[in-house]
């Protein structure tokens, strides 16, 4: 196993990305600690994820600084230290507001979450990181909107992109004290933000067709590649963002021989990605 007694912090572990990280670690013998904003989920998903090894979930709004340290200091005291911290917790603009009509505070409530929560979030671990004087692994999510220019996301991905200097400053600021620091920039991943993303049939194809592999990715996809960014396997690689994304960040026109999914296999897709 590749993170036996390990212990791992997943924010926004609840479902999606992080649920899929959360079950890969758990498989490779960590010990997780989950954190969302809405317990009712997280006590759900604590319950099923407890097959697969130890999990505790700790509500946590990520744009709250104080609840984002509490989660830290409830997870040594539970489990006695922090080896890993994944920072996935994010949030896009559900309503794809112009750039014209965004506002001081959906830009607030964005960053907030996406890069205030990222920055000092990675801050309060590597802190504790230092105390046990053994090193450790920061993980933070990007995505390939940090470099494709979504107008519609305009603040979710100015985000995505100042999450990837973060990483590389991170990753030369705790060199020093052996924390290894680098990001994963998914593309399109079942999860809830990729179906307001594909809400309706004809930009999910349009995201597809731009996609050479002519998939969506998977969570547990997501999650083997944070255990490997997690384990020694890794130690040579350093601030980097890891791109998961089918192809999806350099297909600049519609791929060649792509076939548009049928009304059917659309909405198969959409159940398969609620359950």
């Amino acid at each position: 196993m590749k993170l036996k007694n390990k212990v791992a912090i997943i924010s926004g572990g609840t479902k999606g990305i992080g649920r899929g990280i959360a079950v890969e670690y758990l498989k490779e013998g960590a010990k997780v600690v989950i954190s969302a904003t809405t317990e009712k989920t997280g006590l759900e998903a604590q319950a099923e994820l407890s097959e697969y090894g130890d999990v505790l979930f700790i509500p946590c709004d990520a744009s709250n600084l104080d609840q984002v340290q509490e989660v830290i200091e409830k997870t040594v005291e539970h489990f006695g230290k922090l080896d890993i911290y994944v920072a996935n917790a994010g949030i896009n603009d559900s309503n794809k507001t112009h750039y014209l009509d965004i506002t001081p505070q959906s830009y607030d409530h964005i960053m907030d979450v996406n890069l205030k929560g990222m920055f000092f979030g990675g801050q309060y671990a590597a802190r504790q990181m230092v105390k046990q004087g053994e090193g450790g692994a920061i993980i933070n999510m990007s995505s390939v909107n940090a470099y494709l220019a979504l107008d519609s996301q305009m603040v979710y991905t100015t985000s995505k992109g100042a999450i990837q200097q973060l990483t590389k400053v991170q990753a030369v600021a705790l060199n020093e004290h052996q924390i290894k620091v680098n990001a994963i920039a998914p593309g399109p991943i079942e999860s809830e933000l990729m179906r307001r993303v594909g809400s309706d049939e004809q930009l999910f194809n349009t995201v597809l067709s731009r996609t050479p592999m002519g998939r969506i990715g998977t969570p547990e996809e997501v999650g083997r590649l944070a255990v490997f960014l997690a384990c020694e396997d890794s130690d040579f690689i350093f601030g980097q963002s890891i791109y998961i994304d089918g192809g999806r960040g350099f297909q600049a026109f519609p791929a060649p021989g792509y076939k548009t999914v049928t009304d059917e296999e659309y909405e198969l897709l959409q159940n398969c990605k609620d359950e």
